[in-house]
C-alpha cells in the first residue's frame, strides 16, 4: 500500500509592518515637555532667573508650534482627530475605557486630558511672560506692557498655577500606568512613533515636513518677538 504523501506545509506568512501613530515633530515637542517643566522649576526654586527666561521662551515657542500642529499637523496630531463631544467620552468610558476600540493616537479621553494640559501649560508660560517685579529685575519680557500692582498679582498667579500643571502632569502618568498594567503600551508608540499592526487601523502616512519646517519657522518667530518685548511690527 503506498503511504500517503506528508502534508504541505502552511505558505509563510510575512509579518505586517507597524502602524505609524506619531510623528517625528509632534514626538519631539511630546518629550521636551518633561525636560523643560521640572528644570524651569528648579530655575525660579534656585534662583536661575535667566535661563528660566530662556526656558520659559522656548517653552513658549514648543507650545505654538503644537497648537498650530493640532491643524496642520498629520491626523493624530489633529484637535479634530482626539478632540470628541462628550457623548463620545461617556460612550468610551461606558466600554470599559475602550478596551475593544480600533483607533491609533489618542483616546477620546486621553484626547481631553491631552488638550487640557497643553492650555494649561500655555497659561502658565503667557503668567510668566508679564510676571515679576521690574525694582529687582526679575521680569518676564511683557512685564512693562502691564501696571506694577498687576503685575504683583500676575507674579502670584504664575507661583500658584504651577501646582495645578503639576497635579495634571500626575493624572497624565497616572493614566499611562493604569493603560500599562492593561497591557496597553502607550509609551513606546511615542518613543518610536509607531505600534503593533491593528486590524482595520491605517497608519497616518507621510510626515509633511514643508509644513512642519513652516509652522516651526512660525513658532520659533512668535517666540522670538516676544523675547524682544513684542514691538510693533511696522
Amino acid at each position: 500500500m503506498n503511504e500517503a504523501p506528508p502534508p504541505r506545509a502552511a505558505p509563510l506568512s510575512y509579518a505586517q509592518p507597524d502602524v505609524s501613530v506619531w510623528d517625528p515633530l509632534l514626538r519631539l515637542t511630546h518629550w521636551s515637555f518633561p525636560l523643560l517643566i521640572p528644570a524651569m522649576w528648579w530655575t525660579a526654586e534656585n534662583d536661575k532667573w535667566a535661563l528660566h527666561k530662556r526656558l520659559g521662551l522656548v517653552l513658549l515657542g514648543l507650545l505654538v508650534f503644537r497648537m498650530l500642529w493640532g491643524f496642520l499637523g498629520p491626523e493624530t496630531a489633529r484637535f479634530a482627530g482626539f478632540i470628541k463631544s462628550p457623548r463620545v467620552v461617556l460612550a468610551y468610558l461606558r466600554s470599559g475605557a475602550g478596551k475593544s476600540a480600533h483607533h491609533i493616537g489618542h483616546s477620546p479621553l486621553g484626547g481631553w486630558s491631552t488638550m487640557v494640559l497643553l492650555v494649561a501649560m500655555l497659561v502658565q508660560v503667557s503668567l510668566g511672560l508679564f510676571a515679576g517685579d521690574p525694582f529687582d529685575g526679575t521680569t518676564g519680557p511683557l512685564n512693562s506692557l502691564i501696571g506694577v500692582a498687576l503685575a504683583d498679582v500676575v507674579t502670584e498667579l504664575h507661583e500658584t498655577f504651577f501646582w495645578v500643571i503639576a497635579g495634571l502632569i500626575a493624572l497624565h502618568l497616572a493614566a499611562i500606568c493604569f493603560y500599562a498594567a492593561r497591557g496597553d503600551d502607550l509609551l513606546s508608540p511615542m518613543v518610536g512613533g509607531s505600534r503593533p499592526p491593528m486590524a482595520g487601523v491605517a497608519g497616518i502616512g507621510s510626515m509633511p515636513w514643508v509644513r512642519g519646517l513652516l509652522v516651526c519657522g512660525l513658532a520659533a518667530g512668535l517666540a522670538l518677538w516676544v523675547a524682544y518685548g513684542a514691538p510693533p511690527l511696522t
